[in-house]
């Protein structure tokens, strides 16, 4: 004898609703702050073109939102 739930899930399959339903943007990366936000924009839309794409914050952003400081030293002494 088979589970009744199983049974039940079998006939109210809304697989392909959920399948389809792919369409909302992700705002997870874009709380927090101007860093993140920052971020999580420029994340949206690399990903309008390269939906796997993963944005990274780099040193740049960190100086941008004061979270960092370009360096104070010469590089090529």
């Amino acid at each position: 004898m088979e589970n009744p739930r199983t049974q039940t899930a079998r006939d109210n399959d809304d697989s392909d609703i959920i399948d389809n339903a792919g369409g909302a943007p992700d705002k997870t990366g874009r709380e927090g702050g101007n860093l993140q936000r920052d971020v999580g924009t420029r994340d949206e839309l690399a990903r309008v073109d390269k939906p796997e794409t993963h944005t990274r914050v780099t040193k740049a952003d960190d100086i941008e939102n004061d979270a960092r400081y370009p360096k104070d030293r010469r590089g090529d002494m």
